[in-house]
């Protein structure tokens, strides 16, 4: 046998040897799949008495802005396919033209969808809910100018991509403290490939989530910053749907082999926003982002699990309050956090880990000092990474 075939050879089965821990890793999402049926099944239905439960992504994108080849069928499609309440689309700014105009607007399909922007300042980027005519020239803006400017207009914003972020002592409205698309540049482009190779086609939302961190430095910032004032963290998907290639087609969006790893039917199946608000009003935008400036809402891995039904509050007896509330401390003050299945919850006070209990699907504490609480829940029964990545994160309770 010639040389350079024996060395084909070796060279293929190397190959065929390095896939094996990818088909392992192809019957462990099989497992884990099981694993998620079987917890579903368990779910204990949590009604909250004085708040109903809206679950949407934050942090879309479609073509309009340039960075994505996503359409409005295609994003419809993928919202209606999740049953989400809500999007929230922040399209990237022009210089001409107002994108937040163009965005869907109002009820489509059973859907609420938001036109907000991706605006950046002179030093930093924010989601701007809803989108102004003005976002594509505000680059040339400070950072607290911009802020006073749009609060002004009944406006919020969001801090993006918080580890690139400058100034911090300004009127910001809340962090997105995790975000699918920065996480994905965090992921090995070998073992996601190989992973994806084998087990993408049945399990693309596991595939993705098993690569997911805790933000722990975006978390970390966050909870310094609510010590001292209020604000609201929730999660973005950075959905572009612009992952993958197609061989042949044309300008139309005719293509004969098209293949799409990041489709919003996908990404809006991993990492959700619930946000609560009261029952006596409706999902409009106008009281969906009052809910999230409030801080009413929590980050839902809900690929694991349904997270609806998740609840944490406070009481002193006199009074209960929620997610994103003051609440004065008494000799009476108790925490309470329940969630749809029995897990580890964690209890944070003013960053600092204060309490932990495994096997519960709720639990209540009492609270002697007055501090920012947050909480989260793991469902360490799916093994790793998901005894470290959060299944839910929730905004802070303030006790004053």
């Amino acid at each position: 046998m010639k040389l350079w075939k024996k060395i084909l050879l070796i060279l293929f089965a190397v190959f065929l040897l390095a896939q094996i821990p990818f088909i392992y890793n192809r019957w462990k999402f099989g497992r884990l799949h099981d694993k998620i049926t079987q917890l579903q099944a368990r779910e204990t239905e949590k009604l909250n008495s004085n708040f109903n439960d809206y679950k949407g992504v934050i942090h879309v994108h479609t073509a309009i802005g340039g960075h994505s080849t996503g359409s409005f069928d295609e994003l419809i499609d993928g919202a209606a396919k999740n049953n989400l309440d809500f999007v929230v689309m922040t399209e990237h700014t022009a210089a001409l033209y107002d994108t937040s105009a163009l965005t869907l607007q109002g009820n489509v399909s059973g859907v609420l969808f938001v036109n907000g922007q991706e605006v950046e300042t002179a030093t930093d980027r924010f989601l701007l809910v809803p989108g102004s005519a003005d976002a594509g020239v505000m680059n040339r803006v400070a950072t607290p100018d911009f802020l006073n400017t749009i609060h002004a207009q009944n406006k919020l914003a969001f801090i993006t991509y918080p580890e690139k972020h400058k100034i911090w002592d300004a009127d910001f409205d809340g962090i997105e403290v995790f975000s699918l698309h920065t996480n994905a540049k965090r992921m090995s482009p070998f073992f996601v490939l190989f992973d994806a190779l084998w087990s993408y086609y049945s399990y693309p939302e596991l595939v993705l989530a098993k690569y997911f961190y805790r933000p722990d430095a975006n978390l970390q910032k966050f909870d310094e910053i609510t010590e001292k004032r209020k604000s609201t963290l929730f999660a973005g998907t950075d959905a572009h749907s612009n992952i993958g290639f197609h061989l042949l087609g044309d300008d139309a969006g005719n293509k004969i082999i098209n293949l799409k790893i990041d489709r919003y039917a996908t990404i809006f199946r991993a990492m959700r926003n619930h946000v609560l608000i009261e029952n006596d009003k409706p999902l409009t935008t106008e009281n969906l982002l009052q809910a999230l400036k409030n801080g009413r809402v929590f980050v839902g891995l809900d690929v694991l699990s349904d997270t609806k039904g998740f609840t944490f509050t406070a009481e002193n007896g006199a009074e209960t309050k929620t997610m994103g509330d003051k609440i004065a401390l008494t000799e009476n003050s108790n925490l309470i956090i329940a969630a749809p299945q029995t897990a580890r919850f964690v209890i944070f006070k003013n960053g600092e880990k204060l309490y932990e209990e495994t096997g519960a699907a709720q639990i209540k504490i009492s609270v002697k000092e007055k501090g920012t609480y947050r909480a989260e829940v793991y469902l360490d029964a799916l093994g790793e990474p998901f005894d470290k990545m959060p299944w839910i994160i929730s905004n802070p309770i303030y006790v004053r």
